[in-house]
């Protein structure tokens, strides 16, 4: 058999190549960005050839690199199927899932009972981690996202298409807090979602105001932050509609409720194509859809 290079070179090089930055697979694979380098130049030594072209402090991946990550993608994922098949004595069916926290809270947990009382023998390892597209097929199986569109070589399922709400406190509405119309946004900071940048920019569209400027504007990683941040008076939070519906917070309320405006961004169930040959991930998403979460 010929000799193979150390599986730590290959995931380095396909975590770069993935994610498209050192520092993004550094931090995924818990390294340092000098040792992640150290291994991606020991695969292109072993290989005898490059695989990224170099471009200031910045990796981008060359049609070698392209080729190699598209080649050895269905084995990786074999293999890490074949490790989970022994771990778990064949008796098991699992599932590694990525999800928004919020969305676990609110739609996907109150359901997942009905699918362990339909599937008994599938068991999922949920994460909450960034990067999650990037990581189909090396180290998880699925991902249920937020997103804008996606990459058409991903299979993926629309979930949902919602509307973009302006949440704050119900005292915002009171004379002293001077919020009676969507320019007096001007005093006041707007809460962000990272993987909602472009939500305030419609919304502002749709008022008529896209010059508007915040007195500033906060980002978040998480929904759940946000809505208590909201309700604490830090901000005004711009969220999806099902989101709000679904706290049913009594300290909130949704401001400029005349305003329809539909969001950028949408739910998607997405995974490597591949991975639908596997069980578990048909089951799920099969269960998925037909719940209507």
């Amino acid at each position: 058999m010929r000799r193979l290079p150390p599986l730590t070179a290959l995931e380095a090089f396909v975590q770069v190549a993935r994610l498209g930055s050192v520092k993004a697979a550094a931090e995924e694979l818990a390294l340092s960005t000098p040792a992640l380098s150290r291994r991606v130049q020991a695969l292109e030594r072993f290989i005898g050839r490059p695989l990224f072209d170099r471009k200031h402090q910045a990796l981008e991946i060359n049609a070698d690199g392209q080729r190699l990550l598209d080649d050895i993608a269905p084995a990786l994922d074999a293999m890490s199927q074949a490790l989970e098949n022994i771990q778990s004595g064949g008796n098991q069916l699992r599932l590694r899932l990525a999800v928004m926290p919020l969305f676990a809270t609110q739609r996907l947990f109150p359901h997942l009972g009905a699918l362990r009382e339909r599937h008994p023998q599938l068991h999922i390892d949920i994460e909450t981690t960034p990067h999650a597209v990037a990581r189909l097929g090396e180290g998880l199986d699925a991902a249920i996202v937020l997103a804008k569109d996606i990459d058409p070589a991903l299979y993926a399922h629309e979930l949902d298409h919602d509307e973009v709400y302006l949440i704050g406190r119900k005292a915002l509405m009171e004379p002293s807090q001077a919020l009676a119309s969507p320019a007096d946004l001007a005093q006041h900071t707007i809460l962000l979602h990272r993987d909602m940048v472009l939500a305030f920019e419609a919304w502002k569209e749709a008022v008529g105001l896209p010059d508007l400027q915040p007195l500033a504007i906060d980002n978040y990683d998480s929904g759940q932050l946000m809505l208590e941040a909201a309700a604490q008076g830090l901000g005004v939070a711009v969220m999806h509609a099902s989101h709000f519906n679904e706290a049913d917070d009594s300290r909130l309320m949704r401001l400029f409720p005349a305003t329809r405006v539909e969001s950028p961004y949408r739910y998607f169930f997405v995974c490597r194509p591949r991975a639908l040959q596997t069980r578990a991930v048909r089951i799920f998403r099969d269960w998925l859809v037909g719940a209507d979460i």
